[in-house]
């Protein structure tokens, strides 16, 4: 799962995709490899606010190292809060930590952070990660002036690095925008891959609203 910023609504589509996935019978996990800013809950523990969400819809038990390798307790750029914390963000880490994932569940969805070419170290970023993964891409375009232009730079971004992108999601954001349904129609004629669903402006995000929203028929093996 990838977006065009941050703050455009990956966390509440990626739920609602796992709810969505649940709901068909398909087994489906979240994944957050790199969180930035957290705090400390009732018991002590750091915790992100956007990993305890993809745990709780996914609705099984898995380790934090396996759902959440690392998690920062700044909300800072990924790189830029393991430095400040004098750690680095390894590949290998989040690459184990994924395939033990794939053992437990028919999908893992692996939420981005920020948009697609964001730092994770001096000499790789998370559009390297999505590479190594190798799997098909779901964009998150949060509606709001300047997104088509976005929006078409990741599309490009990642079919540049052979990557699939499989479908979008259009979300609607809390400031609203003029047009949307002309933004929206502009995006599906350019970005060369369905739209999943489009999320109205939610007073709460609330993923199980939104997964009633989605459509994860383009996600799911052809018979046969």
């Amino acid at each position: 799962m990838i977006g065009t910023d941050t703050g455009v609504g990956k966390t509440l589509v990626s739920c609602a995709l796992i709810l969505a996935l649940r709901a068909r019978g398909v087994s489906a996990v979240g994944m957050k490899p790199v969180a930035s800013g957290a705090l400390h809950d009732a018991s002590g523990r750091l915790a992100n606010e956007d990993a305890e969400a993809l745990a709780r819809a996914s609705g099984m038990s898995h380790p934090t190292r396996l759902t959440n390798p690392y998690l920062f307790e700044a909300p800072l750029a990924p790189h830029v809060a393991a430095q400040r914390e004098g750690r680095s963000i390894e590949r290998s880490v989040v690459l184990d930590a994924l395939s033990a994932l794939r053992d437990t569940a028919d999908h893992v969805i692996v939420e981005g952070v920020g948009g697609f070419v964001v730092p994770l170290g001096d000499e790789w970023t998370t559009a390297d990660l999505a590479v190594a993964i190798g799997a098909p891409l779901v964009l998150v375009v949060g509606l709001r002036l300047g997104c088509i232009n976005h929006a078409l730079l990741t599309a490009e971004a990642v079919r540049a690095r052979g990557l699939e992108l499989t479908g979008w999601v259009a979300n609607c954001q809390p400031e609203g925008m003029l047009e949307q349904e002309a933004t929206i129609f502009a995006l599906n004629a350019r970005l060369g891959a369905p739209i999943l669903g489009i999320i109205p402006r939610l007073s709460v995000a609330d993923a199980e609203t939104a997964c009633r929203l989605l459509d994860v028929r383009p996600l799911l093996p052809g018979p046969g």
